[in-house]
């Protein structure tokens, strides 16, 4: 694609980020269906099927880059789409939150804290990980890559296990909190779907198409992005981190406006922690694939995002923990001193690319 003219590249781009939009709310809808009808809801298999249904544009853009050698584009795909994922719940707390309350005030739960607890211990070992020599690797597996992989296993076994009881008054749920349970409106998708007829078997059909139009569309992001940076003049690090993270964020963004709108505040931000947890395991598949070490591949910007990654999930455990009352511009302190601290995030971001 790198002999298209820009405007066919830009064009190309757009239409495969709307084919991941539309895609996106078929598979969480679909997902949504079989995991109820098959009981997988409070299931490590239906928490696994969750994950790789939501990610499955990253994972396309992680293979088809690991494939072409261009890592650069994976690892700043993976670590930026943990950050602007995070900021998608400011967008949520704007734009979807209905009252005098922010998001992180309707949604607090130790539970949450549990899941942003396991994204910043999965990006710590991520960072540990660069500092690892190249050389340390061993039937296509790297230490640092397996064992992101069984921190994110024994992480949601935690997670499920805080879900069921935890040893505090109401375990771990607020007294004003959200109004339902969490995960009512997963029900409430199934309800919509078998009022419309559609069965198991069609649910699985359409959700089948849905996963290979998104990982088709998500091969073509990553080519023409890549072929965009090139005539922009823009690093794969920086595109891969910001424009190319953001239009893959686009299913998160739909799927937890539908959920906050419901009144499922906490399956809302589940799903944004429980994404960023997951990203992460990729670096075993681009390992593998690529047959390179990627972690130690690292570059200044990579380990960078990764602390502000970081910052913002914490930023929002806090949130979950004081739960702020107010709602500045629409929004909760939190979710503004995230939107500041990426802001500057990004231009630190470019600062470091540019200086070298």
């Amino acid at each position: 694609m790198s002999h298209w003219p820009l405007w066919a590249l830009v064009l190309a781009f757009v239409a495969a980020a709307a084919a991941i939009w539309v895609a996106g709310i078929s598979l969480s809808h679909q997902t949504d269906v079989l995991s109820t009808r098959l009981h997988l809801g409070s299931a490590l298999g239906g928490v696994i099927l969750l994950a790789v249904a939501t990610n499955l544009p990253e994972i396309a853009i992680v293979a088809s880059a690991s494939l072409s050698g261009n890592l650069g584009v994976a690892v700043g795909n993976i670590l930026g789409g943990i950050a602007i994922q995070t900021v998608v719940l400011v967008a949520l707390d704007v734009f979807g939150v209905r009252g005098p309350r922010p998001l992180m005030y309707r949604a607090a739960s130790l539970v949450l804290v549990v899941e942003a607890a396991l994204v910043v211990g999965v990006l710590a070992i991520v960072v540990a990980g660069t500092q690892l020599p190249k050389s340390l690797i061993f039937l296509r597996i790297t230490p640092a890559a397996l064992l992101i992989l069984l921190a994110w296993v024994g992480g949601l076994l935690l997670v499920r296990r805080a879900g069921r009881s935890l040893p505090w008054h109401e375990s771990g749920q607020p007294p004003d909190g959200q109004e339902h349970p969490r995960g009512h409106s997963t029900a409430k998708n199934e309800r919509q779907a078998t009022a419309r007829g559609i069965s198991t078997g069609k649910a699985a059909v359409i959700f089948g198409i849905a996963a290979a139009v998104t990982l088709v569309a998500g091969v073509v992001l990553e080519r023409t992005g890549d072929a965009i940076a090139d005539d922009i003049g823009l690093s794969g690090v920086l595109f891969g981190a910001t424009v190319l993270a953001a239009a893959t964020s686009l299913p998160e963004l739909s799927t937890g406006l539908a959920s906050v709108r419901d009144g499922d505040y906490q399956l809302a931000v589940s799903d944004i922690f429980g994404g960023n947890a997951f990203l992460p395991v990729l670096f075993l598949m681009a390992t593998l694939i690529s047959g390179d070490a990627v972690l130690p591949q690292a570059q200044r910007t990579d380990i960078y995002l990764t602390a502000l990654a970081i910052v913002l999930t914490l930023i929002y455990a806090a949130g979950l923990i004081f739960r702020p009352q107010r709602r500045i511009a629409r929004m909760g302190a939190d979710s503004l001193a995230v939107l500041v601290v990426y802001a500057i995030g990004v231009g630190g971001l470019f600062a470091i690319a540019h200086a070298g």
